[in-house]
């Protein structure tokens, strides 16, 4: 014979677990939850098409043209003149994040980084250390 109390706590047992069971995960991030949109590239706070000069103080300098960027995109392709300081003439892709402007070598090596200043330039360093500048 079941006692009152072992049948009362049946129901709290099963309304329990279907409570637990019964979570969506909505504010906890698992599948079924609002899912958060893809961050978008930060765009380049000028439009880095067209032909620039970098130069390395003491170190030359050389003009590179820049490619636009790829709609949705915040990179694109660089061609190197002769002339370039350092590695720089391994220079073929460029890449503007959050952390500034990239400059990348055929195989995607970083060469420099560079930081974008007022009047529309950048400047910044080349991975061995050596100032740069990259202006119109």
């Amino acid at each position: 014979m079941h006692s009152i109390a072992s049948t009362l706590r049946l129901p709290a047992l099963l309304l329990a677990g279907g409570l637990i069971v019964g979570c969506s995960g909505d504010r906890f991030g698992s599948p079924g939850g609002p899912t958060a949109a893809p961050a978008r590239p930060a765009a380049p706070p000028v439009n880095m098409a067209g032909r620039w000069m970098l130069s390395s103080p003491g170190r030359g300098q050389c003009n590179m043209t820049f490619g636009a960027a790829a709609a949705g995109t915040a990179e694109g392709t660089i061609a190197p003149e002769g002339g370039c300081p350092g590695q720089f003439f391994t220079s073929r892709k460029w890449l503007f994040d959050s952390s500034g402007l990239q400059i990348r070598n055929h195989n995607g090596e970083p060469l420099g980084q560079l930081s974008a200043v007022p009047g529309g330039r950048f400047d910044g360093s080349a991975t061995g250390g050596e100032p740069v500048v990259l202006s119109r």
